[in-house]
């Protein structure tokens, strides 16, 4: 017989999380195991509406926001992490929203550049260029690849920080730690 700890419901789920409103979206998906795999989170987000009137989310976009929370490494995400990342995604939506202000489902490069600024980052325009370059289509980039970039702007600045020990603004990688960094945001 396992235990599941003080307050787990059957299938290792606390009852506080039973009363959430989220839990319904992720328990549709999630295993026994409690985790979600990002074509779970993918089905996931899609059945839920979170990106309203946007185009829903692709696999890619999905596996890069289970890599971006996930602190064991499983490639899946517990509810916790669910939560954390409807919390993140919510707020990626009204900062989107916000600088499409022609409703077109898009954003432009100025209005990419307004968005990153207002989220706190500093980027110089020639990496903001490849950023257009990467993820915008015909110079537009809409709401999946605007939330692919935010996923690796936040993973790939987080573990700079971590390296970035001295708060200069500069570090140095090992080339086996910069591709595990790169590859895994």
């Amino acid at each position: 017989m396992a235990f599941h700890g003080y307050g787990a419901a059957p299938g290792g789920f606390p009852q506080q999380q039973q009363q959430d409103p989220l839990y319904g979206y992720f328990t549709a998906v999630a295993g026994q195991d409690g985790q979600i795999s990002a074509e779970e989170l993918q089905r996931c987000l899609t059945h839920s509406g979170i990106s309203g009137s946007y185009k829903p989310f692709g696999l890619e976009t999905c596996r890069l926001m289970i890599n971006m929370l996930d602190r064991d490494m499983s490639g899946t995400m517990g509810f916790t992490e669910f939560k954390e990342l409807w919390s993140v995604l919510n707020g990626w939506k009204t900062t989107f929203a916000s600088y499409d202000r022609d409703r077109s489902g898009t954003v432009e490069g100025p209005e990419l550049q307004q968005t990153i600024t207002s989220m706190g980052y500093s980027l110089s325009p020639q990496a903001l260029n490849i950023i257009m370059r990467r993820y915008s289509t015909g110079g537009r980039i809409g709401f999946d690849d605007f939330v692919a970039c935010c996923v690796r702007l936040r993973a790939l600045t987080d573990n700079f920080r971590r390296r970035d020990t001295s708060q200069t603004g500069h570090s140095t990688f090992a080339y086996d730690d910069f591709i595990q960094v790169t590859m895994s945001s």
